[in-house]
């Protein structure tokens, strides 16, 4: 089942749940609200032909830092990767499902491709995976509302939450935006 306000404000309070810092309006009916941190890692599609899965990406991506009242505009077709300002961390018996702001999801504007479930014994901030699909530039703001997180109990503890020295956990503790690692998984003894 998804947490409502009372049970998100339980778990905040027993520990089973860490936001930090947590907006002052944050907690809404079955959600927290969260907020566009400065950085956004931005890719320089100039420097290679195409993406190689097998190999790192670092290189194709660069970090573009915002000031307090400066835009970042995302143009249409655009993707990058921007970063929640607030830490989340799960508990190993509760998930979260990031989802978008309706009110930004009308002007166009994707939080996620496909990251939207963060496992239990997550500890991080979360890579926010943002595309403008509208035909006008989209600008961003530092601290702006970007998305919502839900929360579901799971029915016992996870055995191996995220994390686990044999998950090979790639983006524990992350802060800021974090290119894929998923070359990662081509690497010998995976």
């Amino acid at each position: 089942m998804i947490l409502s306000d009372h049970s998100i404000a339980e778990a905040l309070q027993s520990g089973r749940l860490l936001i930090e810092p947590l907006g002052e309006d944050a907690l809404q009916p079955a959600s927290l609200d969260i907020r566009l941190d400065r950085q956004f890692r931005v890719f320089r599609h100039h420097r290679k032909a195409y993406i190689d899965v097998r190999e790192s990406v670092e290189d194709l991506t660069v970090i573009e830092e915002i000031a307090d009242d400066e835009p970042f505009v995302l143009h249409p077709s655009e993707f990058v990767l921007g970063s929640t300002l607030e830490r989340v961390r799960l508990g190993n018996d509760i998930v979260a499902r990031v989802e978008g702001k309706s009110s930004l999801g009308r002007l166009g504007l994707l939080v996620h491709a496909t990251a939207g479930y963060v496992d239990p014994g997550w500890d991080g901030h979360l890579t926010m995976e943002l595309s403008n699909v509208s035909n006008l530039p989209i600008r961003l703001y530092f601290g702006m509302k970007i998305g919502q997180l839900s929360f579901a109990n799971l029915t016992t503890a996870a055995d191996r939450p995220y994390g686990s020295p044999s998950l090979r956990s790639k983006y524990q503790g992350q802060t800021g935006p974090t290119a894929s690692r998923g070359y990662m998984d081509y690497s010998k003894g995976s």
